[in-house]
C-alpha cells in the first residue's frame, strides 16, 4: 500500500458506498465530502475488485477497521 490520492478517494468512496448505515449516517456523508472534494469515481465501479490494487488494499484496511470496532 502506497500513499495515492486517487487511490485513498476510490477506496473511501467504495467503502462509504458499500459500508454506510443510512442517509444519516457518518460514512454517508463521507459520499458527499469526497464529491465536493472533486472527486468522481467512475459510473462503472460496484464493487471492490474494480479498484485497482493500492486502492482495494487502502479499502480492505477500511473494512478490517470497521469490522474490529465491532
Amino acid at each position: 500500500m502506497y500513499f495515492d490520492r486517487f487511490d485513498i478517494c476510490s477506496a473511501h468512496w467504495m467503502f462509504a458506498m458499500l459500508w454506510h448505515s443510512g442517509q444519516f449516517s457518518d460514512t454517508y456523508r463521507k459520499l458527499g465530502q469526497l464529491e465536493n472534494m472533486g472527486f468522481s469515481p467512475s459510473p462503472l465501479w460496484s464493487e471492490p475488485s474494480d479498484l485497482n490494487e493500492n486502492a482495494r488494499a487502502i479499502y480492505e484496511q477500511l473494512v478490517a477497521d470497521l469490522k474490529a470496532s465491532l
